[in-house]
């Protein structure tokens, strides 16, 4: 901290009665010598005060040497926020700063009604703070005028970028003069922050607190890890274990603000929803309920949430993980604020783990690893705060002493202890019961626990092939219950018997039913202990398949040699062979490729030494046959005038076919030759003259010889 500077008396004034008694590193840097009438660029952390910060900058362009602001015309400095709670939060901080000095400021924000702002902007202003959108809206509408400019702020740049606003950004810096200061504070200085800074400004001055870069001080981050279905009830107990002033919820999507918002009310919280969907008055009351003390829970989404300051914000909860560390710091930079001190809860799934580590490290925060807090520690915070109240420790006033007399000689000191007790507890929610999980995961109820327990019927077994695998969510998830409130799972042929804790009877047969069916498909009933040692015979293995059209075989029934092994595909189509069954000698070896050559085939006698038609004539092993001898071949089929096939021949049926296809009816012998017969077609007669193929064109008639 720095002692305040020199300052116009009636910012001095402000300062001292809002209990500054130093600055903050980031108003020293932005008001030291070095760096006055320059434009700046600023990084700093959330909640550092960067407001007070550039408006304390302002102050030479607005009021000079003089004490006094002038009489009100058109706008002599520019503020520019992304959203419409951190521009109002702007111009609150404006007022108090230069409401001594007799500043006017006017807001331009949408969600407002337009035309009361340009009311304002007609009677004059010294200050104009406003969005993006509603500033272009009034610019090329002409109500506002940018031409006597002279300082314009850009508070958290590199959130207006992300939100889409660099071309309504771009048009409002392309209006102002060009001899202006430009300040542009960030929380990041993102490449896309650097590319804006080198078009609008000239020669800016680079600010980055040493504090920006270390983690912040006064916030402390816990990570607590639960289980998927404990998430909610984990933020209740977190809620009901720090008890804070004011509390604000994240989650990523209006649905979740939602649904969170709907539990939480049902649980006895007083709580307010913010998301985009509400309308501004209905933002601006939900607000002024939390700063009221009407509300203490917020759940809000990450863009309704940005910018705005809750004063005693203690307790941040990220009921949703942040995307990235830029939102990780400016959500928990909401608490911790002015040197106060707040709490960063990340409420982490067990399967998260590993990416919330990756989060921390990349935003370079160390936090606290731990469970959620369970049921009891919630009570035994509660005794503590109890035995704490200051109300048990104040003396008693004239106007109480008759009602303390008459309440001390009416009932007992045990009856009136008890009475503070339960009033004490009775406007909080019951703490929820959590699974304890700790950073190394999930602990498993130990065995000895379920000596207290009681079994289910479920109609699914082997038959129906049942797994635990798909058992165990299904309970879970219909009955309420956690993976250690299940013990042991019998899976028998028709049915399936599972161990569930005692104590979490109550909870199982309210949310399953006594008998019904689990998830609409398997039935459920009570059931009795399996007996001692009982234990249910194992899943019979399906049959193996068939191979190679035949089934499976096993040892024959004498048992005295195993079959001889099927032919199967691989080396010359025949499965490799081993010795012997009794060992005497091998088998002999194949053929393969290398060995001696076969032994020739004989030569193709039909065609002779025809180079096409003999093979192996040049081999030389026999003589070639000449050309017309008989045919090394089959003997031909029986024609018409030869001697008939045996009438044996012709009657024996074929055998059937494999696969059940009735068998093809053997050739007609007398019609062996004819090609058509084979078809069932009647055979072409040959047309032209004898001799020739069959279909050619006809012979010319003999020419008359001369």
């Amino acid at each position: 901290m720095t002692a305040l500077p020199p300052l116009p008396a009636p910012l001095s004034r402000a300062l001292a009665d809002k209990g500054y008694e130093t600055l903050t590193p980031v108003q020293a840097a932005v008001l030291a010598p070095e760096v006055a009438g320059k434009d700046l660029l600023v990084s700093a952390q959330t909640g550092s005060g960067k407001t007070v910060a550039f408006g304390l900058a302002m102050a030479d362009s607005l009021m000079g040497d003089a004490d006094m602001m002038p009489p009100p015309d058109t706008a002599r400095a520019l503020v520019i926020a992304p959203t419409r709670e951190l521009a109002m939060q702007v111009r609150r901080e404006f007022e108090w700063l230069y409401g001594a000095a007799g500043g006017v400021i006017a807001s331009c924000v949408g969600g407002m009604d337009a035309r009361s702002e340009r009311r304002a902007l007609e009677r004059g202003t010294h200050i104009v703070v406003g969005t993006p959108g509603r500033l272009r809206d009034h610019i090329e509408r002409g109500a506002l005028d940018l031409s006597t400019v002279t300082s314009v702020a850009l508070d958290e740049a590199d959130e207006m970028l992300d939100l889409g606003f660099r071309e309504d950004l771009e048009y409002i810096l392309q209006q102002l003069p060009e001899e202006r200061r430009t300040l542009l504070f960030s929380a990041t200085v993102s490449p896309q922050i650097a590319r804006l800074a080198q078009t609008y400004q000239k020669d800016a001055q680079r600010i980055a607190t040493e504090a920006s870069r270390e983690q912040h001080g006064d916030i402390s981050y816990r990570a607590m890890i639960v289980a998927n279905e404990d998430a909610e009830h984990a933020i209740v107990n977190v809620l009901r274990f720090y008890e804070a002033q004011n509390a604000l919820v994240f989650c990523k999507t209006r649905a979740a603000v939602n649904h969170l918002t709907a539990r939480l009310l049902n649980r006895g919280f007083s709580v307010v929803p913010l998301s985009g969907e509400l309308a501004q008055e209905e933002r601006s009351r939900a607000l002024q309920a939390m700063r009221d003390g009407r509300a203490r829970v917020c759940v809000a989404t990450d863009v309704a949430a940005r910018g705005i300051d809750l004063p005693g914000l203690e307790l941040v909860i990220h009921a949703d993980l942040p995307s990235n560390k830029e939102t990780l710091l400016h959500r928990s930079g909401r608490t911790g604020r002015a040197g106060r001190k707040g709490v960063s809860v990340l409420v982490v799934p067990s399967s998260a783990r590993k990416k919330t580590e990756r989060l921390l490290g990349f935003a370079g925060v160390s936090a606290e690893w731990g469970p959620a807090p369970t049921a009891a520690e919630v009570s035994t915070r509660d005794s503590e705060r109890l035995m704490s109240d200051a109300a048990l420790t104040a003396p008693e006033n004239e106007d109480e002493a008759a009602l303390i007399t008459q309440l001390t000689e009416t009932f007992e000191p045990r009856a009136l202890a008890a009475a503070v007790a339960r009033l004490y507890l009775g406007g909080r929610s019951a703490p929820e019961d959590v699974v304890p999980i700790t950073a190394d995961g999930p602990k498993p109820r130990a065995r000895a626990e379920f000596d207290r327990s009681f079994w289910i019927r479920l109609g699914v077994g082997h038959e129906q092939r049942a797994e635990p695998r798909w058992l165990l969510p299904m309970l879970c998830r219909a009955g309420d219950l956690t993976k250690a409130d299940i013990g042991a799972i019998r899976i028998y042929q028709d049915h399936t018997l599972a161990q569930l804790h005692a104590d979490c009877a109550d909870r199982f047969w309210s949310a399953a039913g006594k008998e019904g069916l689990l998830e609409g498909e398997v039935s459920l009933a009570p059931a009795e202990a399996p007996a001692e040692g009982e234990r249910p015979a194992p899943r019979p293995r399906s049959p193996r398949p068939d191979g190679d059209g035949f089934k499976s075989r096993g040892p024959r029934k004498d048992g005295e040699r195993p079959f001889k092994p099927r032919r199967e595909e691989g080396d010359g189509g025949y499965k490799a062979r081993g010795p012997r069954p009794d060992g005497d000698r091998p088998y002999k070896p194949r053929r393969e490729d290398g060995d001696a050559p076969r032994k020739p085939r004989p030569a193709n006698k039909e065609f002779g030494n025809r180079e096409f038609g003999n093979r192996d004539a040049d081999k030389g092993d026999r003589p070639a046959k000449p050309y017309g001898a008989k045919p090394y071949s089959a003997k031909p089929r029986a024609a018409d005038g030869d001697k008939p096939r045996s009438a044996k021949y012709d009657a024996k049926p074929k055998k059937p076919r494999a696969d059940g296809a009735p068998a093809k009816p053997r050739i007609d012998p007398d019609a062996a030759r004819n090609p058509s017969a084979r078809l069932g077609k009647p055979a072409r007669k040959p047309a032209g003259k004898a001799g020739a193929k069959p279909g050619s064109k006809p012979a010319r008639p003999p020419r008359p010889k001369s």
